[in-house]
């Protein structure tokens, strides 16, 4: 059986509440920094070292936020998607932030219009999601970056 396609990302928030994207250079849309678990590798341990790679910090995950199961579309099978709680950075990491120039172009604080307009829709809803499920401290299960009606 093939293995699922599986992504981890981290929600880094700021003390307004707004969400960290990432400009990756080689998509034409935005993401929160993360990437592929790559096989034998746990979604948690995948994350720590997409970060790392990112954005040179070395921060430890707080919990899940949200998984979310995500049809085929924006690629050509189904998957899940896993968000973990980045926590709140500081001015003193966000200065720490080092490019990784071959991935990144950029970051920047995102509130919820700037979310939507940077990320596609499905993303946009999944982190929206995230922030939500951040401030009730209650892990979400989404379809699509929906919460199960």
């Amino acid at each position: 059986m093939p293995r699922k396609r599986m992504g981890a990302g981290a929600l880094f928030v700021d003390d307004q509440a707004r969400a960290l994207l990432v400009e990756p250079t080689y998509k034409d849309y935005w993401e929160i920094p993360g990437g592929v678990v790559e096989a034998g590798e746990s979604p948690g341990a995948a994350v720590v070292r997409e970060v790392r790679e990112e954005l040179g910090l070395t921060i430890p995950l707080g919990r899940l936020l949200v998984v979310d199961w995500v049809a085929p579309g924006l690629y050509p099978d189904d998957g899940l998607m896993l968000i973990f709680d980045g926590g709140i950075l500081e001015p003193d990491q966000t200065a720490a932030i080092v490019l990784q120039r071959e991935e990144l172009r950029s970051w920047s604080w995102s509130d919820e219009s700037q979310t939507a307009a940077r990320l596609p829709e499905v993303m946009a809803r999944r982190v929206t999601q995230a922030l939500r499920a951040r401030r009730a401290g209650t892990p979400a299960y989404l379809e699509n970056g929906l919460p199960m009606a």
